[in-house]
């Protein structure tokens, strides 16, 4: 049996350097330096319209081109979406690989310059 959803998330968002899981609002959300760059969605709230998501943090431009070109796959999250946010679902087919990389965008945006630095060396 594959891995739950929540389960491939926390090992993506935690492999970030000094990546760390808070729960807030009930769910697990992903911090560095305790920012947020992820939050994850259950079916059970009424965030998701009953379908399991993670909330990851982006640039405006890039939410409109993914939830245009996909809108299968993501959409605009309640609360954070008018800042850029963009929200993947989980159910389905996931693209493991793409979620990884957005996470490691998110991270980039959210971490200090001082620890990108140190680990992009």
């Amino acid at each position: 049996m594959p891995p739950r959803p929540l389960t491939r998330l926390r090992k993506l968002a935690l492999a970030l350097p000094e990546a760390h899981e808070v729960e807030a609002w009930g769910e697990p959300t992903f911090r560095v330096r305790n920012k947020l760059f992820a939050m994850h969605a259950s079916v059970g709230t009424h965030h998701t319209q009953g379908r399991e998501a993670v909330w990851v943090k982006a640039s405006p431009e890039n939410q409109d081109l993914m939830i245009h070109a996909y809108p299968h796959r993501f959409f605009r999250p309640p609360y954070v979406g008018t800042s850029g946010w963009v929200g993947v679902y989980l159910d389905g087919a996931v693209d493991w690989e793409e979620l990884g990389e957005l996470l490691r965008d998110a991270w980039r945006m959210t971490a200090p310059k001082r620890l990108i630095r140190a680990h992009e060396e």
